[in-house]
């Protein structure tokens, strides 16, 4: 990107400050990022306070902040471009060209960067979880990621400046922690530990008097002792966050046990938030938990009767090696909550809303209904109301990119792909690049969303050198592969993200996707409305649409008068039916649905004075998903450019 940024030895971590009552405060995810880095003893960043007030300092906070961190103060307006254009947390990289995002972006991020410097820190990389998967999905498609990173912490945000509010009205999303904790473990090959735990079971019972068994009722009453449910799962948990590996048990199960069906197993009982193991989520919901709890045991009406398991969880939490000194440089003063155990009042219906996991499992289920049936009733239905797929005339069919010229680091076969597919995709790229060409204008900025390693970025940014080019992508791999073909090329007016949709806050002129998969087409096309930016979407994945947080389907008036939600969705489901390999008329019946699909969310758009097109890429072969969602907002409506102009545009 142009502009003043610095190299310096140290990636930056910029992390916010904030006011409450004229008094500076730390925001969560700025306590969750510093402790996280207390944990992890991570020394690779240089750490900014972001302050939003001139003259602000960090004096009154010294206390939370951990002193072998290297902090520095900084005003907002004095953040480097790309950072300025994101959600806080961010990490900006050496280069100042790529930043990273969002509170899970970022503290992946510093594990992956403490794990460079000392890859013998099995106990950071456990943080990860299974696969390094721990809250990798990001938050519009996952809802234990949207629950840990955005859920939790908002609730808890909203809670702390507004605590006398109804203290025994316990927010839904701590609630549904509640609940997810007392759910039984599902763990990758948790059969042998299910065995053991049988196992167990049944040597303790034979050792107990028959007058004993009078004791199981106390313990299965809700409680906020740790040792209520401590067994082999603790055992196990603990073992793993060992600095010296503990072995496990060599003793086989008897022959009894291991003819046990597997569905006859006892139930792994939650030690940490994801399972057995501590976890990245377990470090995000730490801090939250800690000041949720210290603001309710000021309350005289305190409801903590209501979270045994949440209670249990943040007393084993304190038990992992490191968490109470992390916590202590932070200045979380951790302890056992004290919970009065006479006189607990029984749960209420009040005490136990529905939780926002149901909610949104109940909206699954509508959305996973099988569809029973063809399109065909769906599109007469449609047609009947005066409502058919139309596509416009593509303004330049012939266009293309003069590719024999280019240098070797813009053709897609640098993404290792075969010719046949590096052909089309070219001609996918000639159909985008048009279009945005004919939108974007001297000094304004073009987004590339879900940008993978940059094919349309990468081509876009060597096309329009006048022009500004951002690069947002989830998958930290892809971005790396995008920096280094620019790097090669010695492209200076491009710049990248790591981030969800919802983290880039900046401004730009124009929105361009290829091949967005599913709801991310909409997410897109939300995103350039809310900023006033013309759009080019290609759209994937129509199979995958379905009522989400933010979207509800039909989009448009006329599709919501004619159409339920199940008759769109038959339409989604037969979009998909577009693949070379299937007989002609399916494949148009496929195009059809596609079309009808793409006019709703044109028509959609439309309602906020945006001027759209669904036109079809060519050649029409170019790919199956040959679709083209071209929109221009209500101030730069105006005619086409023919396809001399665009040749004009490009070589000059």
């Amino acid at each position: 990107m142009k502009g003043k940024e610095e190299k310096h030895q140290h990636p930056s971590l910029y992390l916010e400050v904030c006011f409450q009552n004229e008094e500076l405060r730390l925001p969560l995810h700025t306590s969750i990022a510093l402790f996280l880095l207390s944990y992890c003893e991570c020394k690779s960043f240089k750490v900014f306070l972001v302050f939003t007030k001139p003259a602000s300092s960090s004096q009154s906070l010294q206390s939370q902040l951990p002193e072998s961190l290297d902090v520095s103060d900084i005003q907002l307006e004095d953040l480097p471009q790309l950072v300025r254009g994101c959600r806080l947390p961010a990490v900006l990289d050496e280069t100042g060209r790529l930043c990273r995002a969002g509170l899970a972006v970022v503290l992946r991020h510093i594990i992956n960067k403490t794990l460079e410097a000392d890859p013998s820190r099995n106990d950071v990389l456990a943080l990860l979880g299974f696969k390094k998967t721990c809250l990798k999905a990001c938050a519009e498609v996952s809802k234990w990621t949207r629950l840990c990173e955005i859920g939790i912490p908002s609730a808890v945000e909203e809670h702390l400046k507004n605590p006398s509010n109804q203290p025994q009205q316990l927010p839904l999303s701590i609630l549904t922690l509640e609940r997810r904790l007392a759910e039984p473990v599902k763990v990758h090959n948790d059969d042998k530990i299910r065995r053991q735990k049988l196992q167990e079971q049944r040597q303790n019972e034979s050792k107990e008097p028959p007058e004993g068994q009078g004791n199981r009722d106390s313990e299965s009453a809700p409680g906020p002792s740790p040792q209520a449910c401590d067994g082999l799962e603790l055992r196990a948990a603990l073992a793993k966050l060992s600095v010296d590996s503990v072995p496990s048990s060599t003793t086989r199960e008897n022959s009894e046990i291991r003819k046990v069906k597997t569905t006859e197993l006892p139930p792994l009982e939650h030690v940490f938030a994801e399972g057995l193991y501590f976890t990245l989520t377990d470090v995000v919901l730490l801090p939250c938990i800690y000041q949720y709890l210290c603001s309710l045991q000021a309350s005289p009406l305190s409801s903590l009767h209501q979270l045994p398991h949440l209670l249990r969880w943040y007393s084993r939490v304190q038990e992992v090696p490191g968490v109470l000194r992390a916590a202590k440089a932070c200045g979380m003063a951790l302890s056992a909550p004290q919970v009065p155990t006479s006189s607990i009042p029984g749960p209420t219906a009040e005490d136990n809303p529905t939780s926002l996991l149901e909610q949104e499992e109940g909206q699954e289920m509508t959305s996973q209904l099988p569809f029973v049936g063809g399109p065909r009733p769906t599109m007469t239905k449609l047609k009947e109301n005066g409502i058919e797929a139309v596509f416009a005339p593509h303004p330049c069919p012939a266009w293309t990119l003069p590719w024999d010229t280019l240098p070797a680091a813009i053709n897609p076969t640098e993404g290792k792909m075969s010719n046949i597919r590096a052909v089309r995709k070219r001609q996918q790229l000639n159909n985008l690049v048009a279009m945005v060409t004919e939108l974007a204008r001297p000094g304004q900025t073009v987004v590339d969303f879900c940008s993978g390693t940059g094919h349309v970025g990468i081509v876009l940014a060597h096309t329009l050198p006048d022009c500004q080019v951002l690069l947002i992508e989830n998958k930290e791999e892809s971005l790396v592969r995008a920096q280094s073909r620019c790097a090669e090329l010695g492209l200076t007016n491009i710049g990248f993200i790591q981030a969800n949709l919802d983290y880039f806050t900046g401004p730009f002129q124009v929105g361009v996707a290829l091949h967005a998969c599913g709801v991310a087409t909409d997410m897109v096309t939300e995103h350039c409305i809310q900023a006033g930016a013309a759009f080019v979407i290609s759209p994937c994945c129509y199979g995958f649409i379905q009522n989400a947080i933010k979207f509800s389907f039909p989009k448009s008036k006329r599709f919501q008068e004619t159409l339920t939600y199940k008759e769109h969705m038959i339409l989604c489901r037969f979009a998909d039916q577009t693949a070379v390999q299937l007989p002609p008329e399916r494949r148009l019946i496929g195009k059809h649905c596609m079309g009808l699909v793409d006019l709703d969310r044109s028509w959609a758009a439309e309602t906020h004075g945006y001027s759209v097109r669904v036109m079809t890429m060519e050649p029409e072969s170019c790919s199956p998903k040959n679709n083209m969602l071209v929109g221009r907002p209500p101030r730069t409506s105006g005619p086409d450019v023919d396809a001399g102009q665009l040749e004009e545009a490009v070589h000059n």
